[in-house]
């Protein structure tokens, strides 16, 4: 089947929420640490190997970097969507200065909040370890707000099957009551999970803001 989202194209990078596109339509942001993979997710998610720049040096992605989708059908007689997809700076990179450590705190902070047209997160952890407090963090966050949030545990082909589906159902043992996150495992390397990490972006995008 074609990858709806492989139509994905940048548009701008921002230093600030008020340089965003125009808040209308919907959009999906992309959070995480930045050693998580998060960049490599959303290539492997679009199909396009180089749409967010991957490094070694972990942390690169240091502004609020917009993708355009082509405008997603929607029921019948409804008109297509305006959507995109929001990779937000990678959180907890040690050479960035403090200063604009907590700019961006401040920052993402703002954008949750306050920006309408965002209908869910995506958080990426890495599944070899046990999720930080910054992951907490965004899913006591998602809860709070009624936002709708999908785990993707990735580098999954480092462990093996049985091991990924430990740590999967570990965490979502982990989910407190009523906390409205669904999580998978999930490799760019390798394709595991991509297909329905797909299927939950196109679902969130498509969730009325304030439903799940």
């Amino acid at each position: 089947m074609p990858n709806p989202l492989n139509g994905a194209q940048f548009v701008l990078a921002a230093h600030r929420i008020s340089q965003l596109p125009a808040d209308q339509g919907a959009e999906v942001a992309f959070a995480g640490r930045s050693n998580a993979g998060k960049s490599s997710a959303l290539n492997a998610l679009t199909g396009h190997k180089g749409l967010a720049r991957t490094s070694k040096t972990p942390g690169r992605t240091q502004q609020m970097v917009a993708f355009s989708l082509p405008p997603l059908a929607q029921g019948e007689g409804e008109p297509p969507l305006e959507a995109r997809l929001i990779d937000l700076p990678g959180y907890g990179y040690a050479k960035v200065p403090e200063e604009l450590r907590e700019h961006w705190k401040l920052e993402i902070d703002a954008y949750l909040h306050r920006r309408r047209s965002l209908r869910g997160v995506v958080l990426i952890a890495d599944i070899r370890h046990p999720l930080k407090e910054f992951d907490r963090m965004m899913l006591d966050f998602c809860f709070e707000t009624n936002l709708p949030c999908h785990l993707l545990l990735t580098k999954a082909d480092k462990l093996s099957r049985n091991q990924a589906m430990q740590s999967l159902a570990a965490v979502r043992k982990g989910f407190a009551d009523g906390v409205q996150a669904s999580a998978q495992v999930f490799s760019s390397a390798d394709g595991t999970g991509v297909e329905p990490a797909r299927e939950a972006v196109l679902a969130l995008l498509r969730t009325p803001r304030g439903e799940s």
